[in-house]
Order: C-alpha cells, then structure tokens, then sequence
C-alpha cells in the first residue's frame, strides 16, 4: 500500500516562504509513485478541504487555484518518489494543514479521502 509523509511545514510571518515535501513509500499493485498524478490540497480551521495545486505523473503540467497562482509552484522527483511545493508570499489565508493526495483534485467532488491515497498533513502558520 502507498504511504505518503508530508514535512516542511511550520510557522512563517506573512510575506514568508515554506518548502513542503510529500515522500511516498510502498508499492500498490505493482505501481510506482510515478505512476500517480498529484495533488496538493488544504483544511483551514473550520473549513472544508481546498483543492491547491496538481500536477500530472511525469510533472510536466501543474494547475493552480486561482488563490495561489503566482506565489505556489508545484513539481515532483520521481526518482526520489516526492511531491513538493514551493510557497512564497505566504498570506494568513493560506493557514492550513496542507495534504498531499493521489490524483487530480480540481472537481470538488473529489476531494474526499476515502478516494484515493493521502497523507497525514502538515501544519502551515501564517501569522506575525
């Protein structure tokens, strides 16, 4: 089974940037982590999930929510099985535990985490 870790998370004052990383281990039915299109996606206290970023399996196309474009970059190593993104002029809306998931999460109706394989999440601060 695919197991995902995020890290990188962490407290940052508005205007900051943060690095987060999602490594994948395991293998399910013979899949690799390349096999997998991405995606970033985030909980701010009190909310629902929010689709962020994607990105497909061999990284050349990312997509960007509107409230992150321009600011966030996503992109993935394959040979080291890790997702990451890269966010600058961070902004206090954009404090959430950010989920790294299996899959191209754009349609709402997909961001449920029975669909699919996500991490635990990790927690992003930002505040002054």
């Amino acid at each position: 089974q695919v197991q995902f870790v995020e890290s990188g998370g962490g407290l940052v004052q508005p205007g900051g940037s943060l690095r987060l990383s999602c490594a994948a281990s395991g293998v399910a039915s013979g899949y690799t982590f390349g096999f997998y299109d991405m995606s970033w996606v985030r909980q701010a206290p009190g909310k629902g999930l929010e689709w962020v970023s994607s990105i497909d399996n061999g990284g050349s196309t990312s997509y960007y929510a509107d409230s992150v474009k321009g600011r966030f970059s996503v992109s993935r190593d394959n040979a080291k099985n890790t997702l990451y993104l890269q966010m600058n002029s961070l902004k206090t809306e954009d404090t959430a535990v950010y989920y790294c998931a299996t899959g191209d999460r754009r349609i709402p109706s997909t961001l449920q985490k029975t669909i699919g394989y996500w991490g635990r999440g990790t927690q992003v601060t930002v505040s002054s």
